[in-house]
């Protein structure tokens, strides 16, 4: 029998990992871009990438540890909560199941044989894949998903950083802005292949957010850079 590759199975680290690598490109991006609005010095510019680039990892990698372990939570509690309603009211747990099968297209002689059968399989397991749709697929995975997003993030804000190293500084807005969206395009084309989706609507979707980010910091970067130039002419 041949075996199938579905992309939901990639979705624990894929989800985190597409998230970790577009905000590292786009957040150092727009740091630096906001920077180098703002100052014609490199020393600067490269310092806020790095700081940048650890600081988003440790937030990428805490924030989606806290947040998956809350849904890891919430899917422990359920779980609990449904194993101590088969042992308490059987029957009503397994009329409960025949009528989810019912509502699925199963006329109700059938539902009630496969609600029957699969119980004693494993009726915890059918609970949760049908009832609560919990299973060991989508089930929330903290580590991979901190680990993943860290990771990604690390590697796509290494691109900016790598491109402020580099760059002259005279252009450094635009050579940031141009490698950016290459690097955002090449991320949504990996991660549509990954997942299965259009690849174009995925390019144009982080591309026109990206270029929607990083145009206002530089905006912000330059009206704050302009103000500060004014205020210490003012004070010499």
């Amino acid at each position: 029998m041949k075996t199938e590759n579905h992309y939901i199975i990639r979705s624990g680290w894929l989800r985190a990992a597409v998230l970790g690598a577009n905000d590292g490109i786009l957040s150092t991006a727009s740091l630096v871009i906001g920077i180098a609005a703002a100052s014609t010095t490199r020393e600067p510019i490269i310092l806020a990438a790095a700081a940048g680039i650890t600081a988003g990892a440790l937030s990428m990698a805490a924030g989606e540890y806290v947040s998956v372990s809350s849904q890891a939570d919430v899917e422990t509690s359920d779980l609990k909560r449904e194993k101590l309603e088969l042992e308490t009211d059987p029957e009503a747990e397994l009329e409960e199941l025949t009528n989810i099968y019912i509502q699925r297209g199963l006329n109700k002689e059938l539902a009630r044989k496969t609600a029957e059968e699969l119980t004693a399989h494993n009726a915890l397991e059918a609970h949760a894949r049908d009832e609560l749709g919990i299973n060991e697929i989508t089930q929330a995975n903290p580590f991979m998903a901190a680990f993943a997003s860290a990771l990604s993030f690390v590697i796509g804000g290494l691109l900016p950083l790598l491109t402020a190293v580099f760059a002259p500084v005279q252009k450094m807005v635009l050579y940031q802005y141009c490698f950016s969206i290459l690097f955002l395009a090449f991320s949504g084309i990996l991660a549509a292949k990954a997942g299965g989706s259009h690849t174009l609507k995925a390019v144009l979707r982080i591309c026109l957010w990206g270029t929607f980010a990083m145009a206002a910091s530089a905006l912000v970067g330059h009206l704050l850079g302009f103000r500060m130039f004014k205020f210490y002419r003012f004070k010499i």
